[in-house]
């Protein structure tokens, strides 16, 4: 069995392990150099956040433990396909590979696919379900926001 077979095996087994304590069928691995740093299980169930994904979990303690948002060198073994938010975050933490075992054809019969997520939000805009618009406001008497970020970040480094 190949090392990728094992962590998504693992994956399922935590996906299986939060079926019986009443959450969702999803868990995620988070590895790097073959070595797992983190692992996390769908809690939208038990904490009513909507974000409690198996790989936002996962992530999220990776990165504490690692002390870096930057998992560039990590990779994430996934029970399902990620869905959209999960698939984002992983790309803003920097992880370049994501394998996951079940797909989104696999958990439509069970409500489980984030399949028509994905397609809206490959319409433009003003096509999507959620209204979407930028709306510049007037700061006169401020200084501009991101201008101010980067300056505190500069007196930072």
């Amino acid at each position: 069995m190949t090392n990728e077979n094992r962590y998504l095996l693992d994956a399922i087994e935590l996906a299986r392990a939060n079926i019986s304590r009443g959450g969702r069928p999803f868990g995620a691995i988070v590895v790097r150099d073959d070595v797992v740093i983190a692992t996390g299980v769908n809690e939208i169930c038990a904490t009513n956040d909507p974000t409690a994904h198996a790989e936002l979990m996962a992530i999220r303690a990776a990165s504490r433990k690692l002390g870096s948002p930057d998992l560039s060198s990590c990779v994430v073994y996934a029970s399902g396909h990620p869905c959209p938010m999960c698939m984002a975050a992983m790309r803003m933490a920097g992880v370049r590979k994501i394998t996951y075992a079940y797909s989104n054809a696999d958990g439509a019969p069970f409500g489980l696919s984030s399949a028509a997520v994905y397609e809206d939000l490959a319409k433009p805009f003003s096509e999507q379900s959620m209204t979407i618009r930028h709306m510049p406001v007037p700061t006169d008497d401020l200084p501009d926001l991101y201008t101010e970020w980067a300056r505190e970040r500069d007196k930072q480094a």
